[in-house]
């Protein structure tokens, strides 16, 4: 292993928060440029009146925006509750049996192929430097400077969501009518691309193409639906 990979290796307190805002970003980015763009190229199939398009796009991307943002709050929330919950269940545990709080730390350690002997004195040397932090992390996987806001990942999800949706609205709005369909097709089928590939890069998968194809097989079918749809209504009459 070489020192630049080592550099590389996420490091430190802070990155579960930043990596879960980064995933929220890309999702709720993801979530607004189909949701919206499904919507107003339902309506633009249907009706070529500028107006009843803005209208809809906008409704959709407002309450698209507020739906992610209340759907990340409440997520992050049971898991920052639910950890939160842990480790006070910890701190209690040191508190009150600190001598089997430590021969618990040292027999992790040992199940994990330390010598006994190395074990013990792995489990005090830890203890008396963060007794709290070493039981955590060995038992829980838990960090906790390095617990989640559910307020960070609902604005950013709720931002992203209106980022994301801004894309489609515009390239159904600014073109003359008789592209307006074409226009968004394109952006918003080369924005999912981005979105597949910066979605596979955060997630450290090695197939990037096979998640930018999934992401725009599954957009263009949602836009052909929608679309489809859209203008079987405004065909029949319906609208």
């Amino acid at each position: 292993m070489t020192s630049e990979h080592v550099m590389h290796e996420p490091h430190g307190t802070g990155y579960t928060e930043r990596m879960n805002k980064l995933r929220a970003g890309v999702l709720g980015a993801n979530d607004g440029i189909v949701s919206v763009a499904a919507v107003v190229v339902g309506v633009a199939g249907a009706t070529s009146d500028t107006g009843a398009i803005l209208i809809a796009g906008a409704a959709a991307l407002l309450g698209g925006a507020l739906s992610m943002a209340q759907g990340e709050y409440v997520s992050v929330s049971s898991q920052s509750d639910s950890h939160h919950a842990l480790i006070a269940k910890e701190k209690h545990e040191l508190e009150q049996m600190p001598e089997a709080e430590l021969a618990e730390l040292a027999e992790i350690y040992a199940a994990k192929g330390l010598s006994p002997e190395t074990a013990r004195r792995v489990a005090v040397e830890l203890t008396e430097h963060d007794a709290l932090a070493a039981h955590l992390d060995a038992e829980l996987s838990i960090d906790q400077e390095d617990i989640v806001s559910p307020w960070n990942a609902a604005v950013a999800s709720a931002l992203s969501f209106v980022v994301g949706a801004a894309l489609p609205l515009l390239a159904i709005l600014l073109p003359p009518e008789a592209w307006r369909i074409p226009v968004t097709f394109v952006a918003v089928l080369a924005a999912l691309a981005l979105t597949g590939w910066l979605g596979a890069r955060l997630g450290d998968t090695p197939h990037h193409g096979r998640a930018v194809l999934r992401m725009v097989v599954g957009g263009a079918l949602a836009l052909a639906a929608t679309f489809a749809l859209g203008s079987l209504l405004g065909v029949s009459g319906v609208v």
